[in-house]
């Protein structure tokens, strides 16, 4: 096992001193001029790598056709979420099962109204009984669109012992819930959440407490609500006698603070361990190398793990990865290939992770032959490439409108059989937008749609704006219909966009009936300039600047202190914050008049 690990030690030895000769040479195979564009390389057997597994070919054990024909029906845009769903479900004669409507699930998971529909209608069937899977998904989905209170009437229908289907509610139910309330930007019903859950008998009388504990610090840490998290466990320590914070917390506090750049809060942290005898952990360190290297603190980060070792704790590779990828980000690509044969030595040697951090790096700093050297190399050393990988080349294509690159690319991922991600399309359909490529967008959105990826948000918003554009209102009507249909609020803008672009062409029938589509959205009441309505928009904008324009014309005649401004809570923050500047500009003119004078 030794000599074996000591042979493949110096094989990757030897070829980091040749890497380092290769990526300073002028050729490069990815980006020549020609028929293709790019030299692909021929995707790994899965017997030939011994470091990622390919993605497995699907056996379901669900009837393709019965798959295929609720498939159609959700796509059909006559049919709507509510009782014509239902209604359309029953005529299918399909017996659902809870392998059908999870697959379903991950291939429509940006229709939340259509998937909840689909769920309960599958509930009232004779003899389906859901898993505890499939039930989590649902949840999760509710809770992505943020339609919180369908998913609590979910969780609370099913908790209490001897409530029917009372198993499937789990503490990866709450953790799902919590994740969702962080991720929105509201900590407090994710901190309700967990404790309504802690009060579980379920719960409370098992370890499953502690970890769901970790784990909403964690997701408030990851969302930006770091000082909540830190408040809750200060409090957490001072009331609850004889709790013992495990080193895991510990450790989520401080990748809070990085990741919020708070580093004084972080080394603060990393003190009061100390005095309290926590010993760190790799982890620990772990954290702290990501955390300086987030703050491009490279060096630092460096120190840390000869300290690691010191200590008697041998770095991994989770520990070399930011600070590779650290160095790589700030373009100094020799310093991380130095890195990577240090990487050499450890007996876990470099991940994908690594080689993807160079990738990026050599991308961001416009080296497309580097890049496509790393890619070479890391196919040669038996990893697959990922569609991380991929994207940072769609990045780079993206960021300089290399478009024909960008499409060979994307040809050549599918013909050898790599499969491109959400983010993939994202960055393609966003390129081909801004181009105004308007058909091969729509191509590459159906055949984002085929790979089993759903439209998001982010996606049909561009679709709109680019068929507006391209002045295509029927078709953007339908995205935007599509949108509602499926459960999606559109933002604020695209919905005034369009609004205002169907007036102005006279054609008044559509935008009435936009409005009355916003006006069944739930989220939308909160916005400026309600959906609801016919009053034009641009009017309504003007008429809301003068009254503010008046409101701070009087505040600035009677009004001699900036500080009192606070008080108008009617105004705008940036109104407050403009109106104080033109006092302070007109008090400093009065002060240079009077001293002429």
């Amino acid at each position: 096992m030794n000599s074996a690990f000591q042979q493949q030690r110096r094989f990757l030895l030897l070829n980091i001193h040749y890497l380092q000769k290769l990526f300073f040479s002028n050729q490069s195979w990815l980006s020549r001029k020609g028929n293709p564009l790019i030299k692909w390389p021929p995707p790994l057997s899965p017997s030939s790598s011994t470091n990622t597994k390919p993605h497995p070919i699907p056996n379901p054990s669900f009837s393709q056709n019965n798959f295929s024909i609720i498939s159609n029906l959700l796509k059909n845009p006559t049919i709507t979420s509510g009782s014509s769903l239902e209604s359309a479900l029953d005529q299918t004669g399909v017996d659902p099962d809870p392998s059908l409507v999870q697959a379903i699930f991950e291939h429509f998971d940006s229709s939340p109204k259509l998937l909840h529909n689909l769920f309960l209608w599958a509930e009232r069937k004779p003899g389906f009984k859901s898993s505890a899977t499939l039930f989590d998904s649902m949840v999760n989905i509710l809770g992505k669109s943020r339609e919180f209170e369908d998913a609590w009437s979910l969780v609370l229908n099913r908790v209490g012992d001897g409530k029917e289907g009372s198993t499937l509610v789990s503490v990866n139910t709450f953790a799902i819930l919590i994740r969702r309330y962080a991720r929105a930007g509201m900590p407090q019903p994710a901190i309700r959440t967990f404790e309504f859950a802690s009060s579980l008998e379920q719960i409370s009388n098992s370890d499953e407490e502690s970890n769901l504990f970790e784990i909403m610090l964690d997701s408030l840490c990851k969302e930006g609500h770091v000082r909540v998290a830190s408040e809750y466990f200060t409090r957490k320590k001072e009331t609850v006698i004889g709790w013992v914070p495990s080193i895991k917390v510990y450790n989520i506090l401080l990748n809070g603070w990085f990741r919020s750049r708070k580093l004084k809060h972080a080394e603060r942290l990393c003190l009061d361990m100390k005095k309290e005898g926590v010993l760190p952990s790799v982890v620990t360190y772990g954290t702290l190398v990501e955390g300086y290297c987030t703050m491009h603190r490279a060096e630092r980060a460096i120190e840390l793990v000869d300290e690691m070792k010191g200590a008697g704790i041998e770095p991994n590779a989770k520990v070399y990865n930011p600070i590779i990828d650290a160095l790589g980000e700030a373009g100094r690509l020799k310093e991380a290939l130095g890195m990577m044969e240090r990487v050499l030595l450890c007996e876990s040697g470099p991940n994908i992770s690594m080689y993807n951090s160079l990738v990026k790096g050599y991308c961001k700093a416009r080296d497309l032959v580097g890049a496509s050297k790393i890619l070479k190399m890391m196919i040669s050393r038996g990893f697959i490439p990922t569609p991380t990988t991929y994207n940072y080349f769609f990045r780079y294509f993206s960021q300089f409108r290399k478009i024909e690159e960008a499409m060979n690319l994307y040809t050549k991922m599918i013909q050898s059989g790599h499969t491109p991600d959400r983010l993939t399309y994202h960055l393609l359909l966003k390129m081909l937008c801004e181009e105004e490529r308007l058909d091969l967008a729509v191509q590459v959105s159906k055949e984002m749609r085929a790979k089993g990826f759903d439209k998001d948000l982010a996606t049909s918003t561009m679709l709109i704006h680019l068929l507006c554009k391209m002045h295509r209102f029927e078709d953007a009507f339908g995205e935007f219909e599509d949108m509602i249909r499926r459960g999606m609020a559109p933002q604020y803008l695209t919905f005034q966009r369009m609004n205002d672009e169907l007036k102005k062409r006279g054609m008044t029938e559509m935008a009435s009936k936009l409005c009355y589509m916003m006006s069944s959205v739930r989220s939308s009441k909160k916005l400026p300039n309600t959906y609801s309505g016919d009053e034009d928009t641009s009017r309504v904008r003007r008429t809301s600047i003068m009254r503010k324009a008046e409101a701070m014309s009087d505040m600035l005649k009677t009004c001699n202190d900036p500080r009192e401004l606070v008080k108008h809570r009617t105004l705008s923050k940036n109104a407050v914050a403009t109106a104080g500047r033109l006092i302070e500009v007109i008090k400093k003119r009065v002060t240079e008049t009077s001293m002429n004078s």
